[in-house]
């Protein structure tokens, strides 16, 4: 299927030539309800995207390119557990992981429900363990450190909600993560810890990631090196994973394996059991929220028509800038510091997902598919890359999420934060024109640096306060509208094949480092820069 050959590509191309040279102002002008008409309010959240460059028609025109491209099907295909992952093989089921309805979920004709909520209560069971000091180490001690030691989806999901909920959390615990096979991250990590009073999570489905176990076999040599007794690893390790033997080789017991599945894909795993550390961290009860939110989310992307879908009119949006704006990025702006990690999170889930140039014909692409995700915390972003946003060159679409209420008021702290996502709303779509800098009495040889052509185009996501139950939907959100964006470029969005070989060629490369007479046959550059290597090491 050639997208860019169909009807409804070509009727929003003509679209866009009409839309070209509409500006936002104009819109409003045009239209005096117009922020009625464009947010939606669903599940909590409120949805403004009257500050983009569309209209009714544009909506029109998305809806119609989605339907061609089968959207419906393919959402249903989804959550029935059809293997929509084609290249692998593979159901993807991630929604069954917080399916709160227990409705059975069948993946080979199998009704995986019963296992999720068995590893459900397994992670239960331990991280109350943790948590009322019940779980000791090898020497007796409660457990006070808690290091996760993954990487990609094993460690950026739960350190991202770990950090977003951490209002939440036990204070009791210091919940850390080391992902980086820079020897730095794991030993700044140790520096102030005791290995009597901390416990390791290896999360690994294979059990053989690199950097996930040369960390790993770093801790163990860390606490041998202070009890020099190997079965004090069974008491300060515990695993998640799909490989029991590997495991049990390790030195953990097979008890403190948890398990998850491989319709779990790495960077959609955050509730399996890859978020053991989050239920330690927060508990049972606002784990269960988290998964609460997730479900309300996936309830409303499976059941509301795509008119009024959140997730399908936020990736339908996406499409519109990407492929007939051309534009090259999307930043993510959370006006909430707790959510100053949601931009990396996002990076890899959509990145990782929609980062492809073959569609699943096996053909290249006709068009421009997944855009580079980025962002920081607002109000640290202004004062780094805005002026880029506000004044340069490039048209970057932007998200804002802001939240009614602080989870921890102090003064006008909050009012101050939240008249500034406002006003950048306001400043990047309507600008400043030079015949108002006039009219204010500005000097005429500032006017052209100080004017502001506004017409950028943002999407603001509001909520009461950031919740268990807010955070899932919003996660939820953003996944679903990547799913969108995979059906309508005809991508296979969740396989990663463009980080084997990389890997593949870092093993070829390692025991080079090591010997001295190997006669390399790379590249001239890659062979400069390992002598390079090998004379300074």
């Amino acid at each position: 299927m050639d997208l860019t050959a169909l009807m409804e590509w070509r009727n929003l191309e003509r679209h866009f030539l009409e839309m070209k040279d509409v500006h936002i102002k104009e819109l409003f002008g045009n239209d005096p309800k117009r922020a009625e008409k464009f947010s939606m309010e669903a599940l909590g959240l409120y949805v403004d995207i009257s500050k983009n460059r569309i209209t009714e028609e544009t909506k029109r025109l998305l809806i119609g390119l989605a339907r061609a491209m089968g959207l419906e099907q393919a959402i249903d295909d989804m959550f029935s557990g059809k293997k929509i992952n084609e290249t692998e093989g593979r159901a993807v089921l991630h929604t069954a992981l917080r399916n709160r309805s227990h409705r059975p979920v069948y993946v080979d004709g199998k009704d995986v429900m019963p296992e999720v909520d068995k590893a459900l209560k397994k992670m239960a069971d331990f991280s109350a363990a943790v948590r009322l000091g019940e779980w000791k180490g090898f020497g007796g001690k409660k457990i006070k450190n808690i290091i996760n030691i993954g990487i990609g989806g094993s460690d950026l999901g739960p350190a991202f909600v770990c950090e977003a909920l951490k209002y939440y959390s036990s204070r009791n615990l210091d919940i850390c993560f080391v992902s980086n096979i820079d020897p730095t991250h794991i030993t700044e990590t140790l520096m102030d810890k005791s290995p009597e009073e901390t416990l390791f999570v290896i999360a690994s489905k294979t059990f053989t990631t690199q950097e996930t176990m040369t960390n790993a076999r770093t801790a163990k040599e860390w606490v041998l090196g202070h009890f020099r007794e190997n079965k004090a690893v069974a008491s300060h390790f515990v695993a998640v994973s799909t490989n029991e033997k590997a495991v049990r080789e390790f030195g953990i017991d097979p008890k403190n394996m948890f398990i998850f599945w491989d319709w779990v894909g790495g960077r959609y795993s955050l509730t399996s059991s890859i978020g053991l550390p989050i239920m330690i961290a927060v508990g049972q009860d606002n784990f269960s929220g988290l998964l609460e939110g997730f479900f309300k989310m996936d309830c409303h992307f499976h059941d509301t028509p795509l008119e009024k879908n959140i997730p399908v009119l936020l990736g339908l949006i996406g499409i519109w800038y990407n492929n007939f704006f051309r534009a090259q990025s999307h930043a993510i702006l959370p006006y909430d510091q707790y959510l100053r990690r949601f931009p990396a999170y996002l990076q890899q889930a959509d990145m990782e997902s929609n980062g492809k140039s073959v569609n699943k014909d096996g053909k290249r692409v006709t068009c421009q598919t997944g855009p580079v995700i980025w962002g920081e915390a607002g109000t640290n972003g202004q004062h780094a890359f805005y002026q880029l946003i506000h004044q340069g060159t490039k048209l970057i679409p932007a998200d804002f999420i802001g939240f009614a209420k602080s989870l921890n008021p102090r003064g006008d702290h909050h009012q101050k934060l939240l008249s500034n996502l406002f006003a950048q709303t306001e400043a990047l779509a309507f600008g400043k024109s030079e015949n108002e800098l006039k009219n204010e009495g500005e000097e005429e040889r500032l006017i052209p640096y100080k004017s502001f052509t506004g017409n950028r185009p943002t999407t603001t996501i509001m909520a009461e306060k950031l919740t268990p139950v807010i955070l899932g939907e919003l996660i939820s959100l953003y996944e679903h509208k990547i799913f969108t964006q995979g059906v309508i470029w005809n991508i296979y969005s969740f396989d990663q094949w463009g980080v084997q070989l990389g890997k593949v060629l870092a093993g070829l490369i390692l025991p080079e480092l090591f010997c001295e007479d190997d006669k390399l046959k790379h590249d001239s550059s890659t062979n400069s820069l390992i002598e390079y290597y090998k004379k300074n090491k």
